[in-house]
């Protein structure tokens, strides 16, 4: 018996030897560990873009797509349409033609003239044709409440849209709403004035069907304000919102540009170095009262501007300030700084017996190029000119035209030293006809900031009308994908 008890534990001992010997060799040739590498997000050119031109019967629509993508693409003009009062759907915007435009050459700047009557617009690019794709409307009065030249990058849906202006008590305001998709846009307004929030007692909030659009007057929502910032959103679905401003007999009337979303740092560029009135709008549309820190760019140098450095915001409202005397005459951006989020916006104003307004507003910096659709050079009478600006460090762009005849010119290098604006005169060589404008950061570029101005003067007064250079839809981050279990498994 005791031998047996013997035999088991030295049995036990030569597995335990055996076992441990096997473990030592796999720990010796095991493989060496692998370097994690976490998946960086990849730059993909765009492949599909919708944009909608908010009114454009009575302007000039124009559409381009920068040279350089490859492959087969097309954008595609069509009306908008609406269900009646009987709920069938019907063609409400006037088409450019008897059916849809289709435009296929990258690089070539489609432009018409669009009838009077009829609504949106609604621009699609796919494939070549979508990376970089602009398209804007652009209409010319010379008589009337409307005189003026009124422009408007045409905008793509979203979830949250912001406008910084002058309020229905100061003109007649109008919002102009599209869903270019499919499933309905449930949509709410708020209104930020002088005196704080404003709450509509007919409601704040609306629904646009799938491919309907709506015409709102904010004097309906909000009729006291004399400034305002107006804020769309979404509950669900996305929705194109774009805000006109009409001032009255031989004031003028122009679009309010989109406003970057509220930020601590807000630039404001493309400020023309024409004489007029400059004035400036900023909301805090939190519940924190702010004082802004106002900085003016110019030609020769970056700094705050004398009895104007700062503005006093109250939480809930939107202020306004005369920065005529202090940048008035000078192409110009604007750099705030608050200790809580703000938007921004500013009304230029021509010169003339019967004036013209046009309007800028807080934008983003051009990290990834940005392109103007309509552009013009006739024969001397409108006249284009960018205005940039370099506000933190040295930046260099490119900046090409591309003709709607003819050759494009050779691009042209443009430095812009730190701090400092220049304003630049677009005239394309041999060419009396529209054009688009490409502007391109080169490597190493600090960030960029600006805006494209159409002014033209006449006997009665100058005509004008402002942009600020949005991003261009040319790259998409596309993030990571990775295997993870949590896709399939609850």
């Amino acid at each position: 018996m005791r031998r047996l008890i013997e035999n088991r534990f030295g049995l036990l001992a030569l597995v335990l030897i055996a076992m441990g010997a096997l473990f030592g060799v796999a720990f010796v040739s095991r493989p060496a560990p692998v370097t994690q590498v976490r998946p960086q997000a990849v730059r993909a050119p765009v492949e599909s873009v919708t944009a909608v031109c908010p009114a454009p019967a009575g302007s000039r629509v124009s559409v381009v797509t920068p040279p350089g993508a490859g492959g087969p693409g097309s954008a595609t003009l069509s009306a908008i349409a609406a269900p009646d009062a009987k709920g069938a759907d019907k063609k409400t915007g006037e088409d450019p033609g008897e059916k849809d435009a289709v435009i296929d050459r990258p690089g070539l700047l489609w432009q018409r003239e669009i009838a009077s009557g009829g609504g949106p617009l609604m621009v699609v690019g796919t494939g070549s044709m979508a990376a970089g794709l602009e398209s804007a409307q652009t209409a010319r009065e010379t008589s009337g409440a409307q005189r003026g030249l009124a422009g408007v990058r045409c905008v793509e849906p979203g979830a949250d849209t912001w406008f910084v202006g002058p309020g229905p008590a100061a003109a007649e305001m109008t919002l102009y709403l599209a869903n270019p998709d499919s499933a309905p846009a449930d949509i709410t307004f708020m209104v930020y004035s002088g005196e704080g929030p404003v709450l509509s007692e007919r409601g704040n909030g609306a629904v646009v069907k799938p491919g309907g659009h709506r015409v709102i007057r904010l004097r309906d929502l909000a009729p006291s304000p004399l400034i305002m910032a107006l804020r769309v959103s979404t509950r669900s679905g996305r929705v194109a919102a774009a805000v006109k401003a009409v001032l009255g007999e031989g004031r003028g009337a122009d679009w309010l540009p989109v406003a970057a979303a509220p930020a601590t740092r807000v630039v404001v560029p493309g400020i023309p170095g024409t004489a007029g009135k400059r004035e400036l709008y900023v909301a805090a549309p939190g519940e924190t009262d702010t004082v802004v820190r106002i900085k003016a760019v110019l030609e020769d140098g970056s700094y705050a501007l004398k009895n104007k450095e700062t503005i006093e915001v109250p939480a809930g409202s939107t202020a306004s300030i005369d920065l005529s005397t202090g940048i008035g005459g000078q192409p110009a951006a604007l750099v705030l700084e608050s200790d809580v989020p703000i938007v921004a916006g500013l009304k230029i104003t021509g010169t003339g017996a019967r004036q013209d307004v046009a309007f800028t507003a807080g934008a983003d910096s051009i990290d990834l190029g940005s392109v103007v659709a309509d552009a013009q050079a006739t024969g001397g009478k409108q006249v284009s000119r960018l205005v940039l600006s370099a506000p933190f460090a040295p930046a260099t762009v490119e900046v090409r035209l591309l003709p709607a005849k003819g050759e494009a010119p050779a691009p042209v290098e443009v430095k812009l030293a730190a701090a400092h604006t220049q304003e630049i005169r677009l005239t394309p060589r041999g060419s009396k006809d529209a054009f688009s404008v490409v502007v391109r950061p080169l490597p190493g570029s600090g960030q960029v900031y600006g805006g494209r101005v159409l002014d033209e003067a006449t006997k009665d007064g100058q005509l004008v009308t402002a942009q600020p250079l949005a991003v261009g839809r040319i790259w998409a981050l596309v993030p990571p994908a990775v295997d993870a279990p949590g896709v399939v498994l609850p």
